[in-house]
């Protein structure tokens, strides 16, 4: 009785101040808070438990989640309300955690980084990991694998032990954020803020990672389709290279590794869709173990490891899988698939071309050729129709000798 008596007054309190168009006294928001109060108190009394199976057993189930939220929204309200009345200035910081999280995370890259230099509390909450890894997957998550992740570690690993051995003082994560971002306007402010955590190590976080990429100063490991601006001998192909960002022009540049006395090749103005992250975790002279030999079977899509000689690296080469001379292709007849090799073809090669064709053994198969033929290692055979297509969107306008 006494609970539905306080909801009652505070009801008709609230109706009739609706209909007055001054605001409310100070002590007003007090007293409408009065019934959720009431319920806060009544969820610890020692009648409690018999509500929650009589009548209010629903109510309580369901509801008491949302009271809860409204007094915290209510106590929200009345902070901003008594500095409406005191004329204060409000501040960012006065908003809810979850409505500030809401808004960092609507924000730009450079929108954090420029939140970042406003103060200690914003600077904490703007180089979260998790409001980095949204933009991290969305700009990035196409062309770093774990051998990039690999190559940061070391980066960071590497920075540190030079500061060690000069024996200097770590510059700290923000002189080194100053170092990679190409904003003069947010450095100089973000470091002016910042001058007492310049003893503070630098740290590895996505934050960093992701304006060290941004930068164009952190060189990271990926591979390249039809290197050397597609030149006639790696159409393609895709060859393994260090890629460095250009955000001026939104390309990137490459080093790929010397072959064999050659120095190394750079080419610049590489476009995004010729990057991809490396398929096997295989370094570029290694020979790949081919696991997928007996599940070839003509016409499925395959790339192979080949190179000039053994000096060289690897580089990945497009093909399918054909029928041996002694088929006609029927697929009621074909037995290729039980066959002890497997026919690999090179259409982008005209008929006849030694470059056309090559047979690899199904059982036991290694690196097989010739130094005139140049040399073919693992293979990998592809599953999706993304992998496939972009081969085909690779396709050279002329058929090559």
């Amino acid at each position: 009785m006494l609970f539905l008596l306080v909801t009652g007054i505070s009801f008709i309190f609230f109706y009739i101040s609706s209909l007055s168009l001054k605001p409310l006294p100070p002590w007003a928001t007090d007293v409408r808070l009065l019934p959720l109060c009431f319920w806060k108190e009544l969820s610890f009394s020692p009648i409690c438990k018999p509500l929650q199976k009589g009548v209010f057993g629903v109510f309580w189930d369901f509801s008491f989640p949302s009271i809860v939220m409204a007094m915290k929204q209510a106590t929200f309200s009345s902070k901003f309300e008594k500095k409406i009345q005191e004329n204060e200035q409000f501040s960012v910081l006065d908003l809810p955690e979850l409505t500030l999280d809401c808004i960092l995370e609507k924000l730009s890259p450079a929108g954090l980084c420029s939140m970042a230099a406003v103060c200690s509390s914003l600077r904490e909450r703007c180089i979260s990991d998790h409001l980095w890894d949204r933009h991290m997957k969305q700009k990035w998550g196409k062309v770093l694998g774990p051998a990039a992740y690999r190559e940061w570690q070391w980066f960071i690993a590497s920075r540190r032990n030079l500061s060690v051995s000069e024996g200097k003082k770590s510059q700290g994560f923000f002189k080194f954020v100053w170092y990679v971002w190409p904003l003069t306007w947010f450095t100089s402010k973000f470091v002016k803020n910042n001058k007492k955590d310049s003893t503070s190590p630098m740290v590895d976080t996505v934050m960093s990672w992701f304006l060290a990429l941004e930068s164009g100063k952190f060189w990271f490991p990926a591979q390249v389709y039809n290197r050397e601006n597609g030149h006639v001998g790696f159409m393609l192909s895709c060859y393994d290279a260090e890629l460095s960002y250009d955000p001026q022009t939104d390309t990137f540049q490459a080093r790929y590794p010397p072959h064999g006395r050659r120095a190394v090749a750079i080419e610049s103005g590489i476009q995004w869709e010729r990057l991809r992250v490396a398929p096997v975790d295989t370094p570029p002279h290694d020979l790949h173990a081919s696991d997928c030999l007996n599940d070839l079977h003509p016409g499925d899509h395959i790339e192979i490891q080949w190179r000039r000689n053994k000096e060289f690296p690897y580089g990945w080469w497009y093909g399918v899988v054909g029928h041996s001379e002694s088929c006609d292709g029927n697929e009621n007849y074909c037995r290729c698939h039980s066959s002890d090799t497997v026919v690999l073809e090179f259409n982008q090669y005209t008929p006849g071309s030694r470059w056309r064709r090559t047979i690899v053994n199904r059982k036991d198969h290694r690196e097989e050729g010739n130094e005139g033929d140049g040399f073919y290692g693992g293979i990998r055979k592809l599953h999706t129709s993304n992998e496939i297509s972009t081969w085909k969107s690779l396709w050279p306008g002329d058929i090559l000798e």
